[in-house]
């Protein structure tokens, strides 16, 4: 189970390259739970990199850590925390 926000998009990247070479020849069924959480994942992943994005822009743009904070329902620590490298890395 991918743990940080790194790994969930490694994750997703990784169902990308399968669900690109998928071959309908080769392939077998899976139940429709399966396929829903992989759906799942991909989703929370895109989502994550949305956010990871718009916080980059957000403290480009100038926004404070207690704003973006304030934002996502949390402290500017806690955000800081979270997406503080991550940001500073892009």
């Amino acid at each position: 189970m991918p743990r940080s926000l790194q790994d969930i998009l490694d994750h997703a990247d990784e169902l990308a390259r399968r669900f690109e070479g998928f071959d309908p020849d080769q392939a077998n069924e899976i139940p429709v739970e399966e396929y829903l959480l992989q759906r799942a994942v991909v989703a929370r992943a895109r989502c994550e990199q949305q956010l990871i994005d718009s916080v980059s822009k957000a403290r480009a743009a100038g926004l404070s850590w207690q704003r973006i904070g304030a934002l996502l329902g949390t402290s500017a620590q806690a955000a800081q925390q979270r997406y503080g490298a991550v940001v500073e890395a892009t």
